[in-house]
């Protein structure tokens, strides 16, 4: 039998399968292999017994959080309480050009702004349109849902920026656990403990703890650069260029032109110095 893990709680494994929902133990073999099952894993399983007996290929995968076969991630970034962050919003939108997931970045806590406030802010977002990502309000439910048809979503995003709050408005019949933005640390609080795939909208949806391996320890300096998708509107004269130190950088000279984003550069830069 086939079915698909939503739902992973110690070592219970709740597998979704022709309308129905049942929890499974996993084969010894994984744990000897060194293969971990993830919320998202497309499976085959005993039905009577119980047991999960393999796990299908994965069209991506995730460590922390453990979440597999995602189509695109809504990247949920406040502006306030937490501030708004170019370095995260980038560190977000590099990982999952690595993972060849869709990111749509989700604008939350915008009516906290004063208007001149705003207007800043909504002029970094621009660029971002321009390159080709798809910004959005969180606000905009009947878009969002329409959004989910047919994929499978992952919501993520600084924690403390109203994931689950959204994801409530999205089906309120949800009722996931929401937690104010502690005051002394500026931060929010975790709210989400287990990961989670929900059905809605003809699409599937996690709700995740958030991510919390963003230093591209994995990913060597070329792929890094590969995945700051605009660069690529500007090729240099050698294939291997790295946009540091080279003579004659096309991306360098976008940079000082203005058509390349300066914090985008600078956070590119920082991302390859920790490799």
């Amino acid at each position: 039998m086939k079915g698909q893990i939503i739902k992973i709680n110690c070592d219970l494994y709740t597998v979704s399968y022709a309308e129905k929902e049942l929890d499974c133990k996993c084969r010894g073999k994984f744990r000897n292999n060194n293969v971990t099952p993830q919320v998202g894993d497309y499976v085959i399983f005993d039905e009577d017994k119980k047991i999960i007996e393999e796990i299908l290929p994965r069209k991506n995968s995730f460590k922390r959080p453990k979440v597999a076969n995602i189509d695109q991630a809504f990247l949920i970034i406040s502006l306030k309480t937490p501030d708004f962050s170019l370095h995260l919003l980038d560190q977000l939108l590099i990982l999952m050009e690595l993972n060849k997931v869709k990111p749509i970045i989700c604008i939350t806590k915008h009516d906290l702004l004063t208007s001149s406030e705003l207007d800043k802010i909504n002029k970094e977002l621009s660029y971002y349109k321009n390159i080709g990502y798809t910004v959005i309000y969180n606000n905009e439910i009947d878009k969002i849902k329409s959004m989910l048809e047919n994929k499978t979503s992952v919501f993520t995003g600084q924690t403390g920026a109203g994931k689950s709050t959204l994801l409530n408005h999205l089906n309120p019949n949800w009722k996931l656990e929401t937690g104010e933005v502690s005051k002394s640390l500026g931060r929010g609080r975790h709210t989400t403990r287990v990961v989670q795939l929900f059905e809605i909208s003809n699409g599937k949806v996690l709700d995740t703890p958030g991510f919390s391996s963003l230093d591209f320890y994995e990913y060597s300096k070329e792929q890094i650069r590969d995945a700051f998708i605009e660069f690529s509107n500007y090729p240099c004269i050698y294939k291997d260029c790295m946009h540091t130190n080279e003579v004659e950088c096309m991306v360098k000279k976008a940079v000082m032109d203005n058509n390349i984003s300066r914090s985008r550069y600078e956070n590119y830069l920082k991302f390859i110095e920790r490799k």
